[in-house]
C-alpha cells in the first residue's frame, strides 16, 4: 500500500488532492495539439441523446441518414420497435440501405442492482434476448448497465453487485460465443469508476466482455474523463460520450453534462488526440444529456463511504478540473428541440473542430 492509496481521514484526503493539484502537470498541453484526430475514426449518435423524439425503428434510422452518420447506437430495445429477430434483421437491411451501422444496448443485466426491471424477465434473459437482437441486427457488440451510483450503496456496496453482474454475463457466456457478439458493460450514472469496471470486464472474460466509454459517466465517479479514457481504451467495444461542465460548489461540486465544446471543462482535442492513439477503431457515439445538475458533496462527511478505495491521485486530477469550471444554468433537458441541437451542435463540432468521421457532413 502507498501514500496514494492508503486510507485517509476525509478533511485529509482532500486537502492531499487539493495540493497535488497545486503542483500536477497531469494534462500538459502538447506540441501536437493542433493536429486534428485521425477523420477515419467512425462517427455516430446514441439514440438516447434525441429521446423525447421518440422515434423507432426506421424513423430513427432516417434520422441518423439525415446527419450522415457513420452509426447508431440504439440503447434501449423498445426503440427497435419489436423484438423479433426477424423485424431486426429487417432493420438491419434498411440501415445497411441507408449507410448506417447499427450498434445495439440495453440497460442493467444485475438483478440486485436498484435500476433492474423485473418486467424485461430474469437478467439472464434479457441478456440473452438482446445477444440474439444484435446478431440479427448486424451489431458485432451488446451495451449494457450494472446499475447506478445509488447501488455503492446497497449491502456489499459496489463490490457486491460487480460480482453479481459477473454471474449473469458468464451464463450466457456459451450463446455470445456461438452468436460472435460480444457484450460492452457501461461506466453508468456513478456506479462503477474505472478501476472497477475493469475488474468486472476482467472477471467477466475480456476475451468477450468490454467496455462502453461513457466520458460524462465518469465525471460522475469523480474522474477526469481524460484519465477514465487512458485506463478504458484498451477494453474499449462502444463509446457513448459528451462534454462535462464541472465547478465547485458549497459541498464539494455540481456535475452538468453539456453538448461537445459547449462550456465543458474537458480537453476535448487531448481526449480525442489520446482517443485516436489508443482505441482508432471504436467508433465515437455522442450521447448529449443536457439541462441538470447533479452535485457531488465530497466535503460531507458521510460521502466517502460509498468510495472507501478512491485514491488521492484519481480524485485530485478531477478537482483540477472543477477548480477552474464555471457554473451552468438549468434548463428543460427533455424539451425535443433542445435535444437534437444539442446532438446536431456536437456532431458539428466532431466534424469541423476535432476531424471525427468518415463521412462529410451533408451539403
Amino acid at each position: 500500500m502507498n501514500a496514494l492509496t492508503a486510507p485517509i481521514s476525509r478533511r485529509g484526503f482532500v486537502g492531499t488532492a487539493a495540493a497535488a493539484v497545486a503542483s500536477t502537470a497531469l494534462h500538459a498541453p502538447l506540441s501536437s495539439l493542433a493536429q486534428p484526430a485521425s477523420p477515419k475514426i467512425k462517427l455516430g449518435i446514441d439514440n438516447f441523446a434525441v429521446r423525447a423524439l421518440k422515434l423507432k425503428g426506421r424513423d430513427i434510422v432516417d434520422y441518423a441518414a439525415s446527419l450522415n452518420v457513420d452509426t447508431l447506437f440504439i440503447t434501449d430495445l423498445p426503440s427497435l420497435g419489436s423484438l423479433k429477430e426477424s423485424d431486426a434483421g429487417e432493420l438491419r437491411r434498411y440501415a445497411t440501405d441507408k449507410g448506417v451501422e447499427i450498434l445495439l444496448g440495453s440497460w442493467s443485466i444485475c438483478p440486485t442492482s436498484k435500476t433492474f426491471r423485473k418486467d424485461w424477465g430474469t437478467a439472464e434473459e434479457h441478456l440473452a434476448l438482446g445477444l440474439k437482437l444484435s446478431k440479427a441486427l448486424g451489431s458485432p457488440v451488446f451495451r449494457v448497465v450494472l446499475g447506478a451510483r445509488e447501488d455503492r450503496r446497497t449491502p456489499g456496496g459496489i463490490e457486491a453487485r460487480i460480482a453479481d453482474t459477473v454471474k449473469v454475463l458468464q451464463s450466457q457466456k456459451a450463446l455470445a460465443s456461438d452468436l460472435g457478439v460480444k457484450v460492452a458493460v457501461e461506466n453508468h450514472a456513478g456506479d462503477m469508476a474505472a478501476d472497477e469496471l475493469i475488474s468486472l470486464i476482467e472477471a467477466g472474460g475480456k476475451e468477450w466482455v468490454g467496455a462502453n466509454m461513457d466520458s460524462g459517466n465518469a465525471a460522475w465517479t469523480l474522474e477526469n474523463p481524460l484519465d477514465s479514457l487512458e485506463k478504458l481504451a484498451p477494453y474499449a467495444l462502444t463509446t457513448s460520450l459528451r462534454d462535462s461542465a464541472i465547478w465547485e460548489s458549497e459541498k464539494g461540486c455540481k456535475v452538468q453534462w453539456t453538448a461537445m465544446g459547449d462550456g465543458g471543462v474537458v480537453d476535448l482535442k487531448r481526449y480525442f488526440e489520446r482517443y485516436a492513439k489508443l482505441c482508432p477503431h471504436v467508433a465515437v457515439n455522442i450521447e448529449t444529456i443536457g439541462g441538470f445538475a447533479i452535485e457531488l458533496p465530497y466535503l460531507d462527511p458521510g460521502f466517502w463511504e460509498a468510495w472507501p478505495k478512491k485514491s488521492a491521485a484519481d480524485f485530485a486530477s478531477f478537482l483540477a478540473l472543477a477548480r477552474r469550471g464555471k457554473a451552468m444554468a438549468q434548463y428543460d433537458g427533455n424539451d425535443p428541440q433542445k435535444q437534437r441541437d444539442e446532438l446536431e451542435r456536437s456532431i458539428k463540432y466532431c466534424r469541423e473542430t476535432l476531424g471525427l468521421g468518415v463521412k462529410p457532413a451533408k451539403a
